[in-house]
């Protein structure tokens, strides 16, 4: 039989892409299963209101071959948060509103000031322009670390993100505080981000008449429970929104989305219900800590982020042979050894409390490793 030969074909690299692209930090969600109580997301733990099942019911074959529209929807958040429909922007989640604000004003020779630890999103975004991130650690405690930002600020300097209360940290920074990075840059964006603002009760959207550089993010993931949906906002003086709209997608948002977003604000008795519930389970998952020496951070969010030490790895596994789902933050900038655990219901935290007290007793951890 004739000898067969392997012929090697050299295919052409084609198109490239921006160089920019090429040393974009990439974002992997963590793969595999997620049954079980999920203190790994941040999200709602439990469900969202009744009335977006009821809306959800509603909806007939013929709306889903409509094109969205954003703007009727816009009025209702603007109306909800006592500010003009044109100060609103609803975007595909809050990772599409750092896009947009990233496109819009990020060019090369910028500089983009980012304290951190923060959500990672900040940076994927960001390094995916042509200007240069300029990172600012937290203070060891993990609290903003004020100083050191406004020295960071340049006339290059046109965007600063503040995660408002911070992940995966927890911690929140002041409005006086927040006022004083705004006025220190007047020539940057200021983006304070309130994805955790139900949690922690303060703002800053009172601002945004009077400060033409500030950009303030909310989310519908999180107290409203409605992450499947990517539901986001910006809220920004109207001719920042105006820059904004020429860069979004017109049709981002699906019909489905807005549709349910006027039911999930119209139930403010169920929301009221779960922060309520986040509340007091962040009271009593903190005091269970301080009962078995677990270090940890004060935390203004629905999350905790504590210090379990060189056993963290073993520890998140423990907790989901337990059913439990927590988030190993250890690659984060300061955060060796960390594990972050979102706050839910109070029956979810019971059922945490137990799968931790297992899991520290199966891996044999004591209060010095952490």
């Amino acid at each position: 039989m004739p000898k067969q030969f392997a012929c090697e074909v050299v295919m052409p690299e084609g198109a490239q892409p921006r160089a920019a692209i090429l040393r974009t930090k990439e974002y992997h969600p963590p793969l595999g299963s997620r049954d079980g109580v999920r203190l790994d997301f941040n999200e709602n733990t439990f469900a969202c209101s009744p009335k977006v099942l009821e809306v959800l019911g509603r909806i007939s074959r013929a709306d889903l071959t409509k094109y969205p529209e954003r703007e009727p929807v816009e009025k209702i958040v603007a109306t909800h948060l006592n500010l003009d429909a044109s100060q609103v922007l609803i975007t595909n989640g809050v990772d599409e509103a750092i896009h947009v604000l990233c496109q819009t004003f990020l060019d090369a020779g910028d500089e983009f000031l980012l304290p951190v630890p923060t959500y990672s999103m900040y940076e994927v975004y960001g390094s995916s322009t042509e200007a240069k991130i300029v990172f600012v650690q937290a203070e060891q405690d993990f609290s903003f670390p004020l100083e050191a930002l406004l020295k960071k600020i340049t006339p290059a300097t046109k965007l600063i993100a503040i995660a408002n209360p911070n992940s995966p940290t927890g911690r929140a920074v002041s409005h006086k505080l927040i006022l004083k990075v705004i006025e220190r840059a007047p020539q940057a964006i200021v983006l304070v981000d309130e994805a955790y603002f139900h949690f922690y009760g303060q703002s800053v959207l009172d601002l945004i008449e009077t400060a033409p550089n500030l950009v303030v993010t909310r989310t519908f993931s999180k107290a409203y429970g409605l992450a499947g949906l990517r539901l986001g906002m910006l809220a920004a003086h109207e001719k920042q929104i105006h820059w904004m709209r020429r860069v979004i997608s017109p049709y981002s948002v699906n019909g489905l989305a807005l549709a349910c977003l006027p039911a999930a604000l119209e139930d403010e008795a169920y929301l009221e219900w779960y922060v309520t519930e986040v509340l007091q389970g962040r009271e009593l998952f903190t005091a269970t800590l301080q009962r078995l020496g677990i270090p940890h951070w004060p935390s203004e969010a629905n999350f905790i982020l504590t210090k379990i030490g060189p056993k963290h790895k073993e520890f998140a596994a423990a907790m989901r042979r337990h059913n439990v789902l927590v988030r190993d933050r250890s690659n984060d900038p300061g955060c060796e050894g960390c594990v972050r655990i979102t706050i839910g219901t109070l029956e979810h935290m019971a059922l945490g409390v137990k799968a931790l007290e297992k899991s520290l007793a199966e891996i044999k951890w004591s209060p010095d490793e952490g």
